[in-house]
């Protein structure tokens, strides 16, 4: 394997869309992820988990905790990660086809697409397969920020969590792949949450509207409401962008 030789591009942009894709306990070399991409790479899985850890170097969410270990980023991981959110769609749609291109497979498969779903050919199957690849880097990068549990209730099973959007959908083109315009919420959480039946503070607690509590008592209603005012599950990176949640409250919450 390669030691000691200067990273590429390409190279940085497949690290990063893997670094978004671990919760940060993953970061090492023993990780079956991090030792299949330093062999796809021709590279040491210690020199992988090096760059992933460089890479969270960047992140103002371990900044912030001061961890120790984690070393200065070289001057391309800063230009990859700069790039990254200066426009997360067009980096993570790169990065997954570059993923896709290193594994040998279509990026229709690495994204889990149901192909029959899907024109045969043409501008309108492409705008699809973006869209979908994206969507499904999306899920991966917040449900790995948030360790694969509900940020509310802390479940943690995966078929019942969504990469739910602060700021909606059809609002914030710019911001609909960026993970910190994210939580990973569960199903029903996320259906209030979307309707404005919830939101967070700007200090990251529950809060509930006054027409979620009014509603007809339920173990359903009551399994919402119990978590007015709780604070949230706090991210391992990529935490929520304290103007998003702004947004949210002002347009989205249904309030009193």
């Amino acid at each position: 394997m390669a030691r000691g030789k200067p990273w590429t591009r390409d190279e940085l942009i497949v690290a990063m869309n893997l670094y978004c894709k671990l919760p940060f306990g993953l970061l090492h070399q023993r990780n079956p992820d991090v030792i299949r991409l330093a062999k796809r790479l021709d590279r040491t899985p210690g020199s992988v988990a090096m760059k992933l850890c460089n890479l969270a170097s960047l992140d103002p969410v371990h900044q912030a905790r001061g961890i120790k270990g984690l070393t200065g980023a070289s001057q391309g991981d800063r230009d990859v990660w700069a790039e990254f959110h200066s426009d997360w769609d067009r980096l993570a749609y790169e990065s997954e086809k570059l993923s896709a291109k290193l594994a040998g497979i279509p990026v229709e498969r690495l994204a889990e697409i149901d192909e029959t779903e899907l024109p045969r050919e043409g501008k309108e199957r492409e705008r699809l397969v973006k869209q979908r690849v994206n969507q499904h880097f999306l899920r991966a990068a917040v449900l790995a920020a948030y360790n694969g549990r509900c940020c509310i209730t802390d479940l943690e099973i995966r078929d019942l969590l969504v990469a739910s959007h602060v700021v909606p959908w059809a609002e914030d083109k710019a911001n609909r792949m960026n993970p910190r315009n994210g939580l990973c919420l569960n199903a029903p959480h996320d259906r209030a949450f979307d309707r404005g039946l919830i939101t967070l503070t700007l200090d990251f607690k529950v809060q509930i509207s006054g027409a979620l509590k009014r509603a007809k008592p339920s173990a359903a209603r009551f399994w919402l409401t119990d978590f007015d005012n709780a604070p949230i599950r706090t991210p391992e990176k990529f935490a929520p962008d304290t103007k998003f949640i702004a947004r949210h409250r002002e347009h989205v919450f249904q309030g009193d």
